[in-house]
């Protein structure tokens, strides 16, 4: 489990192809206290475990489930990434909870300059808009965001500077593709709730909704 606050950036050092899937060779900008091997750490948001870790350095193996869900198999040596080590129970809870299990890839619209904030808009194959609400959380590439504001098969999001100058989203422009997780709670709510419906014979409508007390 993460928290979409990155520690750090990474650079891809190395890629080797292993059966169908890839072998990556990261170097980080921050030390890796006490590094495990078989830690779980996120890459653009992409739950891997690392192999052959030491203070500055990991290797990770990405199955093909992986490089077809994210953007891993579209990365070329030398290429920046967000690393972020898997949450402890005695950290605090900066971002929100962040599975590292991408749901699609979604492309960067629209870039442009508000004051000291960036603004960015985002598509999202439309299946899965319905995840994202006003004021919600997302993560982008493993960063723990706020959605600014959102509407059919797209969203926008306000950045601020300090996000853009540690984060690889300083260097995304209008037609990146980016990993997108969702907030995992209205998942499991929508999935109680249509079983619910399903068992009663009856649709997961605003009636069956009133009736439970959620409107």
């Amino acid at each position: 489990m993460f928290t979409g606050i990155i520690e750090g950036l990474g650079q891809l050092k190395g890629i080797r192809p292993t059966g169908h899937g890839l072998k990556f060779v990261i170097h980080t900008d921050f030390d890796l206290s006490q590094p495990r091997e078989g830690e779980s750490i996120a890459v653009n948001g992409v739950c891997l475990t690392a192999t052959a870790i030491d203070i500055r350095s990991f290797t990770v193996d990405v199955s093909p489930e992986t490089l077809s869900r994210s953007t891993l198999g579209l990365l070329s040596v030398g290429d920046k990434l967000n690393i972020e080590r898997a949450l402890r129970l005695s950290d605090r809870l900066g971002g929100h909870l962040v599975s590292g299990h991408v749901d699609c890839v979604g492309r960067v619209t629209g870039r442009k300059a508000l004051s000291s904030f960036t603004i960015f808009s985002v598509s999202v194959p439309e299946r899965y808009d319905r995840y994202l609400i006003e004021k919600g959380s997302v993560a982008l590439d493993g960063i723990s965001l706020t959605v600014n504001s959102c509407s059919r098969g797209n969203f926008t999001l306000a950045i601020i500077p300090h996000t853009l100058k540690i984060t690889t989203l300083g260097l995304r422009n209008v037609g990146d593709k980016v990993n997108i997780e969702l907030d995992l709670v209205g998942k499991y709510i929508e999935k109680l709730l249509r079983n619910s419906s399903e068992e009663e014979g009856r649709e997961l409508d605003k009636n069956f909704l009133a009736k439970y007390g959620f409107l």
